[in-house]
């Protein structure tokens, strides 16, 4: 995780920690791994974010965006997937918002899967 931000133009590597930071204080259980070529958080597969040229792009399973879509009207997103230009301060507060609701919904459906013993 540090070496791929330390990868990272140095003008952009303060938007990467203020993103895994307030990740961080959402999930603080959850694994920091690189997967998909990202930083990606593992806790019952919370989510993953990663830079692109204009862009740092949160990426979340469905339905959170969905969920969410009329305050993230301002961003362009996909079924799972939001870009916060890099031009504009990060909306830390709703980041964690929406982190804080995929870690409900994976909890809510381990407690619907039956427990099967092999």
């Amino acid at each position: 995780m540090d070496a791929y931000i330390r990868a990272a133009p140095k003008a952009v590597q303060s938007k990467l920690k203020e993103i895994r930071a307030a990740i961080r204080e959402v999930a603080p259980a959850a694994t920091e791994s690189i997967s998909y070529g990202m930083p990606g958080y593992d806790k019952g597969r919370i989510g993953w974010f990663g830079l692109a040229r204009r862009h740092i792009g949160l990426y979340l399973r469905p339905p959170i965006i969905k969920e969410h879509e009329r305050e993230l009207a301002g961003y362009e997103t996909t079924k799972s997937a939001i870009r916060f230009p890099l031009h504009t301060k990060l909306p830390v507060p709703l980041i964690k918002k929406l982190i804080k609701a995929r870690i409900e919904k994976n909890e809510a459906n381990s407690k619907r899967r039956p427990r099967t013993r092999t």
